[in-house]
């Protein structure tokens, strides 16, 4: 016997609303979309594309193209979780740590590099987190303008690592194991150089 579906209640089930757009949203489908076409094919057109709305809507979140950037640097900065470091160890520990989480946040996204290298991070979290390693150093017996000095040398060394591999190994987890022993021998020159400044 046949059945009416409307009546049963039966019918085609409604597709679930789209999340609501917010600056987390958008950036994180910027990210995935440079992860994927790399960062010179991306476009807003395909941002709005990718996220099933008009590209302008963006827009509303965002200033410009060059402000999402900096919500992309934003997120690639949260994914090295600086908050979890062991803040209990010496500042040399706490310091390795750092370089070696945000390496590995930037080559997961080698594309992304460049936004990175480019854009400031400017959230209350980056701020705090600067402002922890900073007064972590500076309580070890660095000069507090010193402290903040070496904070930006471990952050500019780490970038330039991770842009150079990012040119030559665009793909995620292509950089061979030699490079990262070249960085942790590098980093760990720059940690010995910084003992001797304290």
């Amino acid at each position: 016997m046949k059945t009416d579906r409307h009546a049963a209640g039966t019918g085609p089930t409604p597709p679930p609303p789209r999340p609501a757009l917010n600056r987390s949203r958008i950036a994180a489908a910027a990210l995935a979309l440079i992860d994927v076409n790399g960062l010179r094919a991306f476009s807003m057109r395909k941002l709005g594309a990718g996220l099933g709305v008009d590209p302008m809507a963006a827009y509303r979140y965002f200033e410009d193209q060059d402000a999402l950037f900096d919500g992309v640097a934003e997120l690639l900065f949260a994914e090295a979780d600086f908050e979890s470091l062991p803040w209990e160890e010496s500042w040399r520990t706490v310091a390795g740590e750092y370089c070696l989480r945000l390496r590995a946040s930037l080559l997961a996204h080698p594309h992304a590099v460049a936004v990175f290298a480019t854009h400031p991070v400017r959230s209350r979290a980056a701020a705090d987190v600067c402002a922890r390693l900073t007064g972590h150093l500076a309580a070890a017996g660095f000069d507090p303008s010193r402290a903040a000095h070496v904070a930006r040398c471990l952050r500019e060394f780490t970038v330039g690592h991770a842009l150079s591999l990012a040119v030559r190994h665009p793909e995620p987890e292509s950089a061979d194991e030699d490079a990262a022993a070249r960085f942790e021998t590098g980093l760990t020159a720059m940690l010995d150089g910084f003992e001797r400044l304290r």
